[in-house]
């Protein structure tokens, strides 16, 4: 019982950002990713889709969760395009992976509270873009399972730090 306690209040804290010293934590916004490097970050995360073999839908916003840039492979599902703009909007507005969510909620009890934020995607393959330590927007994928998304967006977010 004392673990699920614990568990139920480090859900709380991850969530309402209470406690000082994991609000400071946080990764903060800087300014929002512009087009040139979002089609950077769309052009890795497609070609590692290519190497998987899999037609994606990939998605890039701003730090406020709107649309900067955006690619469909062919023969990628229809619904993938909605969903990968949902996970890259809910992964930069919540400033965390939409895994984390995933997590929380397949952990049930007090974690199914995610149901009901705002926005928020609980499926894996959306990540926050970060650059000098600040979130200037995000990435989305949707094509393949959770994990291959996440492994797609991934590849995506390493392009920022590429040289």
């Amino acid at each position: 019982m004392k673990s699920l306690t614990f568990k139920s209040l480090l859900v709380s804290v991850a969530f309402t950002g209470i406690a000082g010293n994991a609000l400071a934590q946080v990764p903060q916004y800087g300014t929002s990713v512009n087009h040139e490097l979002a089609r950077k970050v769309v052009a890795a995360a497609i070609v590692e889709s290519r190497k998987m073999g899999l037609p994606m839908a990939v998605a890039v916003v701003d730090n406020a969760g709107q649309l900067v840039a955006f690619e469909r492979m062919d023969n990628t599902q229809t619904a993938s395009t909605g969903i990968s703009q949902d996970k890259a909007a809910s992964a930069a507005m919540y400033r965390r992976p939409t895994k984390a969510f995933q997590d929380v909620l397949a952990a049930g009890g007090v974690g199914l509270r995610v149901l009901t934020l705002r926005g928020a995607n609980a499926v894996e393959g959306g990540l926050p873009l970060i650059a000098d330590g600040k979130i200037v927007g995000a990435i989305g994928v949707s094509g393949g399972t959770s994990e291959q998304d996440g492994m797609v967006a991934k590849a995506g977010t390493d392009a920022l730090t590429a040289k």
